[in-house]
């Protein structure tokens, strides 16, 4: 006779059962490269960026104007001189640091009164970021958006000065 040993099961392979896995976020999408990749560089200015962010922004419902006090009375000023810069107007309040692939912007806004200032900003933030990254193929990493004023309903914007209007 023959002894034979307990015998041990082996190991058999497991049902092929699919096991639920933990989804992860899915990767932003990298941008493919501009066709001129290789042939040269691009390089946008940080005034470009600048204008773009500022005219973006000026569209949201509810945004009067751009700067703090004395900067906007300067450019109030300069706009009204004959051969004053008015496109300087387009980026007062905005600031704008350029890399080679992203972009920071910093805006400094006075908004209408009675509109929700947190609805505006979630609004030019959404408008610059659209604006700037389809223009310029640069990834927005931020947008800072600074509510320096409201402006009121009775404010003029003649500085105020009641017999400004009394003579034509």
């Amino acid at each position: 006779m023959t002894s034979t040993a307990p015998r041990t099961p082996a190991a058999e392979p497991a049902p092929a059962v699919p096991a639920a896995r933990e989804t992860a976020p899915a990767p932003a999408p990298v941008a493919d490269p501009p066709p001129s990749a290789g042939r040269g560089r691009t390089a946008i200015a940080d005034q470009v960026v600048g204008k773009i962010a500022g005219m973006a922004a000026r569209e949201v419902y509810g945004v009067h104007s751009f700067g703090a006090g004395l900067t906007r009375a300067l450019g109030a000023v300069r706009d009204r001189v004959p051969g004053g810069r008015s496109s300087g107007s387009v980026t007062r309040g905005v600031k704008v640091e350029v890399g080679e692939k992203q972009a920071a912007v910093d805006l400094d806004l006075v908004v209408e009164y009675g509109v929700s200032i947190a609805e505006v900003a979630a609004d030019v933030r959404e408008e610059v970021i659209g604006a700037v990254e389809r223009m310029t193929g640069l990834q927005v990493v931020e947008v800072n958006v600074n509510v320096v004023d409201v402006h009121l309903p009775d404010e003029d914007e003649d500085g105020g000065d009641p017999d400004a209007t009394r003579v034509r």
